[in-house]
């Protein structure tokens, strides 16, 4: 792991066990929440959220939760690399809070902060990766199969954040990612290559596949140059009955999926997202709550 043993700035920073504590937990906080009866595990506990590059769900699931557990949550309007040093606003940050969420462009920069910082510090999404994403479509997957065991993952997307996290989890996890898409977008960071994770361009993988991600095409892409990699209705009515298909937020119909295929019932995007306030709830408790994780 990286600086304290309980930060979370990618995905396999944190061990199996760990995570299939979380997971399992943010079933348990699934059902806390409906029945409006939330442990106080982070009672007296204070959050710095920080998110100096837009976006919104993460960042608001943050904020309730911690609020919904009893932390206080101050969001904190500062940038890194400004006039201040990152090392030395992570310093001056722990004189105050005892959990630092930050969403930021640059993982190095996190990666800075954290290596300074004398309290953890979770990654609420870079462009490099979005390892809380992914966390909560893990524990949606446990709650609907039971189990994360043997996942077959296959991902339509290019390289980008969320194709990235979810081969970090098949570092850490017993999960095998498959990328299907044009070779020129394929992943090719060799240092996060495993041999559960592959990739390819033939459509025919997602057949047997437990799980299908999509995200949105890449800025770069010119017309229809990826209309065959499109997930719609003709592709969602070919796949096994309890294949689960997240394309992930925000979606673009009528590009990486076509409007029909997001009321498609395999199609489980909005079920799932709920997973992210229960996911990132088990995993500050995990965090910064030891005898909740005892």
């Amino acid at each position: 792991m990286t600086g304290s043993a309980r930060n979370f700035l990618q995905f396999h920073d944190i061990p199996e066990a760990g995570l299939r504590l979380i997971i399992a937990r943010a079933g348990e906080l699934a059902k806390a929440w409906d029945e409006r009866a939330m442990p106080q595990s982070l009672a007296g506990k204070r959050v710095a959220l920080i998110a100096d590059d837009g976006g919104w769900r993460n960042t608001t699931a943050f904020d309730l939760g911690i609020q919904a557990m009893g932390g206080i949550c101050a969001q904190v309007p500062i940038g890194f690399n400004a006039r201040e040093e990152a090392g030395d606003l992570a310093g001056y940050l722990g004189n105050w809070f005892d959990m630092l969420v930050i969403r930021k462009k640059a993982l190095a920069t996190l990666k800075t902060v954290a290596a300074a910082s004398p309290v953890p510090v979770i990654n609420a999404r870079t462009r490099s990766n979005h390892p809380c994403e992914t966390l909560g479509d893990l524990a949606y997957i446990k709650s609907r199969r039971g189990s994360i065991d043997g996942l077959k993952v296959v991902g339509v997307v290019a390289d980008a954040n969320i194709l990235r996290s979810w081969v970090e989890a098949s570092i850490a996890l017993p999960i095998e990612m498959i990328q299907i898409y044009p070779q020129r977008w394929h992943f090719r960071d060799s240092e996060l290559f495993t041999g559960r994770f592959r990739a390819g361009t033939d459509m025919g993988e997602l057949l047997g596949a437990d799980v299908i991600v999509t995200d949105s095409w890449p800025g770069d892409v010119a017309g229809d140059t990826l209309a065959s990699y499109r997930i719609g209705t003709d592709v969602l009515d070919r796949l096994r009955k309890d294949a689960i298909f997240l394309p992930c937020p925000p979606v673009t119909r009528g590009r990486e999926v076509t409007g029909e295929a997001m009321e498609h019932p395999l199609c489980q995007s909005r079920a799932a997202k709920a997973f992210l306030l229960h996911a990132q709830n088990a995993l500050m408790e995990w965090i910064v709550a030891p005898t909740v994780n005892a």
